[in-house]
């Protein structure tokens, strides 16, 4: 009889899971998700005869483990997307990565001095460090760039102020960079090694859900199994050992030789019985943020140059706003319309939560006249599309409740929790990606990876390769 291995979600981690698995003649993979398509929050859509993303997701690694199997998914079908994306911030538009002479340009001489002066003052009596995110950034930039360039968006995406906001936030996505580091960067030509400043990156011809879509149809041809549209509730734990899981309809799935698990890492946890009550206190602190998009079909095909835009402006809701007529052309064919993807972030008590599609797209086209992207051409349509708890918020001091809950977890036996969802992990997709590998690899060789350290020691491989539009290119040693 196969070993059976059940994977909830079949989002970047579950379906990599998944796919290397179904490779192992010895197994049946059953992956169970909640909506009708692959792919989670990297799926594709397609609206008004073209394609677009979940709002913007680049797929850039230096992991020769991640870009091996991207590539062995997306064979040639993909073109390198050169990169541009500015802020707007006080109704202007600078660039980013920052260039000084733009930002003198359009922030004014005395800001400009303001800037240098409050770095200045850092170096000299740097502000103390209380594992915030708002003392990590100023730290690094001074008070003033803090200010102008990570305050109000952080704000957005989070719902929280930035002195509430964990310092490891900063350290997972901004890690190594500094104020020095990016004028270094902009003055000194050629490409940028760091990876939030990449200027170039791969894509696939049918948009980043491609890569999903493909994954699923080897994991068929390999005798694996998608059940599309059967949300699971929980995880069913019995002395210790996870043996079913319990979907929505009440319906128990037995026989499971191993379980992965990438749905909401609260919703598992709360679905266990037995949870002891200071592991589900815990719990409870851990949020997840809401993500709304607003899809503007625009009356234009030269509306501006970015592929998405962060904004910084706290008189609009918005926070980031994505161009997918900028990125490759095989999304638009030959229609003549811009499809624009304005971002909103929520939880679920939030107001803004609780808008209809009408009022949502109401308030993108208010906002996105206020900006004067679109100059004079008309809005021709909108679509909405809402996904709960996608983003894991890091409270200041998370790591004290995550902690004991990863502990606590690790001690059931045949079970296994990856994913930004799955985890509580703000991850790329490249993160999860490697989860999902390695997952498989401990499960068929026995390779005894700590799946927990993924996106916090990222970056300690041996090995390092970039993807190019001739394929694998070795980088130097890390």
């Amino acid at each position: 009889m196969k070993k059976r291995i059940i994977i909830i979600g079949a989002g970047p981690a579950g379906l990599t899971a998944a796919y290397e698995l179904s490779k192992d003649p010895s197994i049946q993979v059953d992956v169970f998700e909640a909506t009708d398509t692959p792919g989670g929050m990297c799926k594709s859509l397609h609206l008004w005869n073209c394609i677009v993303d979940i709002g913007p997701h680049r797929f850039f690694s230096y992991d020769t483990r991640v870009n091996k199997l991207w590539l062995e998914v997306v064979q040639q079908d993909y073109k390198m997307v050169n990169r541009f994306t500015r802020i707007y911030y006080k109704k202007q538009f600078f660039l980013y990565p920052i260039a000084p002479f733009d930002a003198l340009k359009k922030a004014g001489f005395r800001t400009a001095a303001q800037c240098v002066c409050s770095y200045l003052k850092e170096m000299i009596i740097p502000v103390k460090q209380d594992g915030s995110f708002e003392t990590w950034v100023m730290r690094r930039f001074g008070k003033k760039l803090y200010q102008m360039f990570f305050k109000t968006y952080s704000e957005k995406l989070w719902g929280m102020s930035c002195r509430d906001l964990d310092d490891d936030f900063a350290s997972q996505r901004i890690k190594k960079l500094s104020l020095l580091a990016v004028i270094a960067n902009a003055f000194k030509g050629g490409k940028t090694t760091h990876k939030t400043l990449v200027d170039e990156f791969a894509y696939p011809l049918g948009g980043t859900g491609r890569i999903y879509q493909r994954m699923v149809e080897v994991i068929i041809r390999n005798g694996g199994r998608i059940h599309y549209n059967h949300k699971v509730q929980g995880v069913c734990v019995e002395n210790g050992e996870a043996t079913s899981i319990l979907l929505n309809d009440g319906k128990t799935i037995e026989r499971c030789d191993e379980i992965v698990s990438t749905m909401p890492l609260t919703d598992a946890v709360n679905s266990m019985r037995d949870v002891p009550d200071a592991i589900r206190g815990k719990v409870t602190k851990l949020k997840y943020r809401n993500t709304v998009i607003v899809y503007l079909k625009i009356d234009s095909t030269d509306l501006f140059s970015d592929n998405w835009l962060y904004v910084h402006s706290p008189k609009l809701q918005m926070g980031r706003i994505t161009n997918f007529r900028n990125w490759i052309p095989d999304l638009y064919s030959k229609n003549d319309y811009t499809i624009l993807a304005i971002e909103y972030w929520c939880y679920d008590y939030d107001e803004l939560w609780k808008y209809s599609e009408e009022e949502f797209i109401r308030l993108a086209a208010t906002e996105i006249q206020q900006t004067g992207l679109l100059k004079n051409n008309k809005i021709l349509d909108g679509f909405v599309y809402k996904i709960s708890k996608s983003y894991p918020t890091y409270h200041r001091g998370y790591k004290n409740d995550i902690k004991p809950i990863e502990e606590f977890l690790q001690t059931i036996k045949h079970c296994h929790f990856i994913g930004r969802y799955g985890a509580f992990k703000y991850n790329n997709q490249d993160h999860s990606i490697l989860m999902g590998w390695m997952l498989a690899q401990n499960v068929l060789h026995n390779a005894g990876y700590d799946l927990w350290t993924v996106n916090t020691d990222y970056d300690n491989y041996q090995e390092g390769s970039l993807i190019t539009q001739s394929g694998l290119s070795v980088k130097k040693q890390h």
